[in-house]
């Protein structure tokens, strides 16, 4: 279940990709697949050795296409073990609303963005995420759960202040949202209740079988209550200084 959507967020092969925070590897598998030069970096050391496991399944099954490289790798995203400028493409899925400091996690993606690079950030929708907040506790107040819900101009503005520059944005998910609303309605750690039950098969199916019915209501309903915002931006190229290298001859 992919957040990014790659046709907005082109990706050619051999690019360069950082997937930073990359949880159990979702977005990493698919730039793998697309011909990408991956590095999955998560600071969970449990996840990180599965996917590299993935990633070592999908090479010996033929699954990605020469030249594509995958490693994943332990990191912390506010000291990025990379040197400046080292990515084409850096992705930062469902993240930063985990993080106190998300301002010094966007100065490190910028930093390792080469210029011209290209950045995906995606975060849970305000609307939808201020009822799961308002329904439960439980839901946010644990050990690394979410310290914060993003309005879209909020974050957009940080990404600006951070030196990027936004080009797109869209709703993704949004048939998700009505079972995070069960899940904190009947408790988030209770999966036995009957309509949590239910809806999570409804998901399933849909993820495995891709119903034209469900593609169609999902993307009717994204702008209304999709889970995720995600936005898109670049990093500008510097300005060439008058008075230097050909404009000084």
């Amino acid at each position: 279940m992919l957040t990014v959507d790659f046709s907005r967020f082109p990706l050619a092969p051999g690019d360069r990709v950082l997937d930073l925070g990359c949880g159990a590897g979702r977005h990493a598998f698919e730039c793998y697949r697309r011909g990408a030069q991956v590095v999955a970096l998560d600071q969970n050391a449990e996840e990180i050795r599965e996917v590299a496991k993935w990633f070592a399944a999908m090479k010996e099954a033929g699954e990605a296409p020469e030249g594509a490289t995958a490693t994943a790798m332990e990191g912390d995203a506010l000291a990025l073990p990379f040197p400046d400028e080292s990515f084409d493409v850096v992705i930062i899925s469902e993240v930063m609303e985990h993080i106190p400091d998300d301002k010094g996690v966007l100065a490190e993606m910028v930093r390792v963005l080469k210029p011209g690079g290209r950045i995906a950030v995606t975060v849970p929708r305000y609307g939808p995420e201020k009822v799961c907040w308002t329904l439960s506790d439980a839901y946010h107040e644990v050990e690394g759960g979410h310290i914060r819900i993003y309005k879209a101009d909020e974050l957009l503005e940080k990404i600006r202040e951070a030196g990027l520059e936004p080009y797109g944005t869209h709703h993704a998910h949004a048939l998700h949202s009505p079972y995070w609303w069960l899940k904190c309605a009947f408790g988030v750690d209770n999966d036995k209740a009957l309509p949590v039950r239910a809806y999570h098969k409804l998901l399933v199916w849909d993820i495995m079988k891709k119903p034209l019915a469900t593609r169609v209501a999902e993307q009717a309903l994204n702008p209304l209550i999709g889970k995720s915002f995600v936005a898109y931006a670049t990093k500008p190229h510097l300005p060439r200084l008058s008075g230097t290298g050909a404009d000084a001859q």
